[in-house]
Formats: C-alpha cells, structure tokens, sequence
C-alpha cells in the first residue's frame, strides 16, 4: 500500500428520493438555516443510512422524516459522486412515488416546491443532483 492509497478519503453512500407526481412533476426542498451547508439551495429529499439500515429503509426513513410521505421506489434516477471534507460521497437517486402521508417539512428544509422535470435545469439545486437531472432529461437510447 502506498502513502496515496493510505491518504485517500473513504467513501460513503447517500440516497435521495425523485418523487414523482401524476404530473411527471418531482418534489424539490429548500435547505434551512439549521443546514451546516448549502443554506437556500434546492434538494431531493434524502440522506446517509444508520449502521445496519438498508439501501430502500434508508430513503424510506429520510423520506418520513423530511416530509412525512411514505414512498414506493419504483427505477432508478441516476447516480454521481462528490467530495466532502473527511470522505467521498455516491449518490445514489432513485424514482419515487408518494403512497400515503400529508407533506410536512423537517427543520432542515423550509419551503417545498413540485417541479416539472424540463423545469429543474433553471432552479439552484445542490451540485450533485445536476448529473442525475441531466440523465433524467437525456432520452434513452436504444440498445443495438
């Protein structure tokens, strides 16, 4: 092992929850003061699992706790990795759809918006969404 490998940040998963609408529209969150980071900036609902949780019990949990929906994951979003200061993050964005719950916010977010997918090029979300929209608005291509 090298002194590069040794020095290297670990990484870390994160999950977030595109929730859909019959719309085709997604919800978007605002990040509050309580934030350490990224005040005002927009986001998927999500977040980090506790020790032993589950890929689909965490975005499930997260969901709950920032909007009191609970949610069915129904395909995949897309991913992309970002830096933090002590790790490197995946982020993993699946599709959601709401299946019971009032929308109520947590004290990390405090505004709510569903947006039409075309629209979120122009709204000021968190950098390590900006990947996955961009897959989400890129057609499929058909495989040859």
């Amino acid at each position: 092992m090298t002194s590069t490998d040794i020095n290297q940040k670990p990484y870390t998963l994160a999950v977030k929850a595109v929730i859909l609408d019959s719309q085709n529209r997604c919800l978007l969150l605002r990040r509050s003061n309580a934030c350490r980071s990224l005040v005002g900036q927009w986001e998927w609902p999500g977040g980090k699992p506790d020790p032993g949780e589950s890929f689909t019990e965490t975005l499930s949990r997260e969901v709950r706790e920032e909007t009191g929906l609970e949610i069915e994951l129904t395909g995949l979003a897309g991913a992309s990795t970002f830096e933090m200061p002590v790790a490197r993050v995946v982020l993993i964005c699946m599709i959601a759809r709401a299946t019971s719950g009032e929308l109520r916010l947590s004290s990390e977010h405090d505004d709510s918006a569903w947006v039409p997918l075309a629209e979120l090029p122009g709204w000021n979300v968190v950098t390590p969404m900006k990947p996955v929209i961009q897959n989400l608005l890129t057609p499929a291509q058909p495989n040859v």
